[in-house]
């Protein structure tokens, strides 16, 4: 068996071709074909809860697979939304009901919610809503012609170089939002698509000019890439939820360590501060054997643990790629010896094979075995 360091880098190097994998496995391919060929034909919360299979699914996706007899639990958060920070599920401290929720928002696209993609009819709402702006009836012939063209083009474009070199569709984007169809609108119209909205500094977050904003918002090409005018939360991005569960599960069975470590890795872009670690039993045990702490130490006050965690690690390196590899690395090198998948020898050589930079010296292996003996 591969230690857990080696096993680990094995995977996170090679995450697609694992993921691939997965989604071949006979078990996997048969119930994710059932659930993309049903969950479009799903209008209601009681439907979905009440489809055991699909509800199975859904829920394993969203990392919720232990609650699966909750359903009346669940009704209640989907049934009161997202949209309201006092919500049931946003009021939750596990935002995997959340989440969940955001995956199947009913509450805010009514019976639509498994279908609804907010480039296509989301822009489509939006142009009518400013063509009765300015008088203009819905309904007349210009409207319905150009709603027809959007409607067949937008789902084939998959770039922001494809969106501004198609005319009559940029066109019909720009007025959806209440922006004419001029040089200056369009410069800024790719300027604000290519920063997205992630970032509280890009374009569309700092010009101040809300139909910029909600345009990018509606196009975001920068988070979701080729998806964009296809993308609907309850279809593949699900899909891509259950894969991603699956491999940690699959991984947990042979080496706990392993399945840590690449949640942690899943969920590093979203810690903000030391506070959400504690408040999650996985991150918390990656960061305390990262740091050599004992089980023992989760017992402190809370508050003092957020010192001392403070104290030897920057939360802000847990959404820099390359600060987060090296902080793995030293959690699978850690966890290898305090839990070992092969002879004391050979695991204390792959150890000491890293170079320092990796964050594992070998003068902390020889302490912490020290400290074993």
């Amino acid at each position: 068996m591969l230690n857990t360091y080696t096993s680990y880098q094995s995977i996170a190097r090679n995450l697609q071709t694992s993921l691939e994998r997965v989604e071949k496995q006979p078990l996997v391919d048969r119930e994710t074909k059932y659930y993309l060929e049903n969950i479009i034909k799903v209008t209601s919360i009681e439907e979905l809860v009440d489809n055991d299979r699909l509800f199975k699914y859904a829920m394993k996706a969203h990392g919720l697979e232990d609650m699966v007899y909750a359903k009346a639990f669940m009704v209640k958060a989907l049934k009161e939304g997202i949209t309201d920070p006092n919500s049931f599920a946003n009021k939750l401290t596990d935002k995997r009901y959340a989440d969940f929720v955001k995956s199947f928002n009913f509450v805010a696209s009514g019976p639509d919610a498994t279908v609804f993609v907010k480039a296509q009819q989301g822009a489509v709402t939006n142009y009518f809503k400013q063509a009765q702006i300015a008088g203009v009836d819905p309904r007349s012939e210009a409207v319905r012609t150009e709603t027809n063209y959007y409607l067949a083009n937008i789902g084939k474009i998959k770039s922001i170089d494809a969106f501004m070199a198609n005319d009559r569709v940029l066109r019909y984007a720009l007025a959806a939002f209440g922006l004419n169809d001029t040089a200056d609108n369009r410069q800024l119209a790719r300027e604000v698509l290519e920063g997205g909205v992630r970032d509280p500094e890009s374009a569309a977050n700092k010009m101040g000019d809300l139909r910029f904003l909600g345009f990018a918002t509606m196009f975001d090409f920068e988070a979701l890439g080729e998806a964009t005018t296809t993308y609907n939360p309850a279809q593949r991005p699900v899909v891509d939820k259950y894969m991603r569960q699956t491999l940690e599960q699959d991984e947990g069975a042979q080496n706990e360590g392993v399945r840590l470590a690449l949640y942690f890795q899943r969920k590093a872009p979203t810690i903000s501060s030391f506070y959400q670690v504690l408040g999650d039993p996985a991150l918390a045990k990656v960061v305390r054997t990262a740091l050599g702490l004992p089980d023992s130490f989760a017992s402190a006050n809370i508050d003092k643990q957020v010192q001392l965690f403070e104290a030897r690690l920057d939360v802000k390196d847990f959404s820099d790629p390359e600060a987060l590899g090296k902080f793995l690395t030293r959690f699978t090198s850690l966890w290898e010896i305090e839990n070992p998948t092969s002879t004391a020898q050979s695991s204390l050589s792959v150890l000491f094979a890293q170079p320092v930079e990796y964050g594992v010296s070998t003068n902390l292996m020889l302490a912490i075995q020290k400290m074993r003996s």
